[in-house]
């Protein structure tokens, strides 16, 4: 490409309105790696991710790319979905296959009977202990950065839910038995502590192998697109109005109201619970909103006046 190519098609990659881009992260990145390349692909410093997903994990992250970058904040993506690998018969340090082995036990002939008991007392509401090297802050300081400097970290449980944890695939193993499984659960729950509490629970100790993010609050695999496509052709995967749309619930406004909104003004409640998205009469995204008594309050202007 020549120089003369590459500015116009800087130019023409900062032109993109605000909105999201739903990646289909690849293994071996983090997220702020993927972050740096957005940057480079879409031409602009302005982009941020709504929640982390971590290096060994493939699958949905939600980005958003110039004034979206405020929007991430207020999405609801307080559920998530895996497709996941867990190995039995082996405890690594870090719940994962990065980790050591710091326990072995033969578990070839673990019966599934067994195993689905186990899976159902890891179902529903739980207390969870977060992976000792998950992003929880420890004294300020993330508990990975402890963990990788040698200090010890004993993390409290914490209430977490787990909508569903099926077992999709049994396979034996010389001495190991995997299990592929479906995990629908809230924000903050860990898979690889999943895969660590059924090895205990069984004992025979687990890990977490693979693990594939299918679906962040409303957004999943349909909308999301590889790094190597959007290099080829830049693009959101849907503009501010279709994501608060996505994401909130929606109110239909007069333009009266829609200027007032425009101008972070309150406006007559609509008794909706939570923060919710009003559209003016063009189907535009003008703010996101919470009641507080008798009017709604703007919480994010979407399209200022």
């Amino acid at each position: 490409m020549s120089e003369q190519q590459s500015r116009v098609s800087q130019k023409k990659r900062s032109a993109l309105p605000p909105g999201l881009v739903v990646v289909d992260k690849p293994s071996g990145m983090t997220s702020h790696d993927v972050v740096a390349r957005m940057r480079r692909i879409m031409g602009t410093r302005r982009v941020g991710h709504a929640g982390t997903l971590d290096p060994m994990a493939t699958g949905v992250l939600v980005l958003g790319i110039e004034r979206a970058t405020k929007l991430l904040g207020h999405l609801a993506l307080d559920t998530k979905a895996y497709l996941a690998t867990i190995r039995l018969g082996e405890a690594t340090t870090t719940d994962d296959a990065e980790g050591e082995v710091v326990s072995r036990a033969d578990a070839s002939e673990v019966e599934e009977d067994a195993i689905r008991s186990a899976v159902s007392t890891l179902t529903g509401d739980i207390m969870q202990v977060p992976s000792a090297v998950s992003a929880v802050k420890v004294n300020g300081r993330r508990a990975y950065e402890l963990v990788r400097s040698g200090e010890s970290v004993e993390l409290q449980p914490r209430p977490v839910t787990v909508e569903r944890f099926d077992v999709l695939a049994v396979r034996r193993l010389p001495e190991a038995t995997e299990l592929d499984v479906l995990v629908e659960c809230s924000s903050g729950t860990y898979v690889r502590a999943l895969a660590r509490d059924l090895g205990e629970r069984l004992q025979v100790g687990g890990h977490l192998v693979a693990l594939r993010r299918t679906r962040v609050g409303p957004f999943g695999l349909a909308e999301a697109r590889t790094l190597e496509q959007l290099e080829e052709e830049p693009q959101l995967s849907m503009s501010m109005d279709e994501a608060v749309e996505a994401a909130f619930p929606r109110r239909d406004v007069g333009l009266r109201t829609a200027r007032a909104l425009a101008h972070g003004q309150r406006v007559p409640a609509a008794g909706v619970d939570g923060v919710y998205g009003m559209f003016d009469p063009s189907g535009r995204a003008v703010a996101l909103v919470r009641d507080e008594g008798r009017y709604a309050k703007p919480v994010f202007v979407i399209t200022p006046a």
